[in-house]
């Protein structure tokens, strides 16, 4: 097939110059590049220009959990065979990984070759910011660009608390952009047609957040399950159960998971970073470099909580995902586990000097 009907038919699915430059040593090999749409059980559909086929991943199956095949991966996949195997997964552009709920410090990629994370959230409950901010810290982390979509907008008629709340977001998502939509109104849709239709984007949530019905109104079809949330706290039960890679009609396509009970930090360093930009900002201004933001005399973030500039919440939801970040960092990096080590006698030391300190003092 000519290099011209590979890219009519893939293009829809992102396919461009630099993944076919990518793919060039395996079209050698007269393998077939693809796109996964979905996974299950060791196999997946792979959308090719052959159509969708069934593959096996047994090939590539590594012991890191985090080189898996996963729901967007371009791949090379074998043109012929029962079973037909995918040979190899070309290099990934951006990943969105999280922490698995398992004892083995496991991460788990959800999905892959993303433009956008969409992060779903419905206005039917309490705003919940500290989530919010968990979601923005792996999605800034993966490499994609976050944007918070308030769902069921229809559920908050009156136009000045529904801004009020989306200020509210906007202050724990400095850098992102966040929309009020309806999925039954249709409000707020055309802006977010426009955000998703520049490439790939992965519809993120937790259970009963919308995201099914809001899939569907940006597909223009129902092709999503959509179940009832409960009404004592908006939750709802698992409507999406594999990841799936849907292209849309406007262009762009769009990956959508399951509810995510747990969103545990992976290596996000710098993507919580980039959630508590004006933290950051603030700490390089504090008289010690290595400054704790507790008690340390010339500390900026601790002034700037003073003057109000600064929200407490913000503060502690910041020192919450640093510590849980250090944490995950350190049970998979031996190096990070001696520096907090090394950090933690330090401060001991540091702590029992200043008591002797007092104690010669009252003497």
């Amino acid at each position: 097939m000519s290099s011209t009907s590979v890219f009519t038919a893939l293009a829809p699915y992102g396919w461009d110059e630099a993944w076919a430059a990518e793919f060039a040593p395996h079209d050698s090999a007269g393998l077939l590049p693809g796109r996964v749409v979905r996974v299950d059980r060791g196999q997946c559909d792979v959308v090719t220009a052959d159509g969708v086929l069934r593959a096996d991943t047994a090939f590539v199956t590594p012991h890191d959990p985090l080189r898996v095949v996963c729901t967007g991966d371009w791949v090379a996949v074998e043109p012929a065979g029962s079973p037909r195997y995918v040979r190899t997964c070309l290099p990934r552009r951006t990943a969105f990984v999280r922490s698995t709920s398992s004892k083995r410090s496991e991460g788990q990629i959800l999905a892959a070759n993303v433009d956008h994370a969409i992060v779903a959230v419905s206005l039917a409950v309490e705003l919940d910011l500290g989530r919010i901010e968990r979601f923005l810290a792996l999605a800034w982390e993966s490499g994609a660009q976050p944007v918070v979509v308030l769902t069921k907008a229809d559920l908050v008629p009156d136009a000045v608390t529904r801004g009020h709340l989306v200020q509210d977001v906007e202050t724990s998502a400095p850098g992102v952009p966040v929309l009020a939509v309806s999925a039954v109104g249709g409000d707020g849709l055309d802006v977010l047609t426009a955000v998703v239709s520049g490439g790939t984007s992965v519809l993120l949530g937790q259970s009963g957040a919308g995201k099914s019905t809001l899939a569907n109104a940006l597909l223009g079809q129902d092709v999503m399950e959509v179940r009832a949330t409960r009404d004592v706290d908006g939750k709802g039960r698992h409507t999406t159960t594999t990841r799936n890679l849907l292209p849309l009609p406007g262009g762009g396509v769009l990956i959508d998971t399951p509810g995510l009970r747990g969103v545990g930090l992976w290596d996000a360093g710098t993507g919580v970073g980039q959630v508590f930009a004006e933290i950051e900002e603030l700490a390089a201004r504090c008289r010690f470099h290595d400054c704790a933001h507790g008690s340390e005399p010339g500390c900026a973030v601790l002034a700037a909580i003073d003057t109000g500039e600064l929200p407490v919440r913000r503060l502690e939801s910041y020192r919450k995902l640093v510590r849980e970040n250090q944490w995950i960092v350190a049970k998979t990096d031996a190096r990070v586990r001696a520096e907090i080590r090394r950090d933690w006698k330090r401060k001991g030391a540091e702590g029992r000097a200043a008591m002797e300190a007092k104690r010669k003092g009252w003497r």
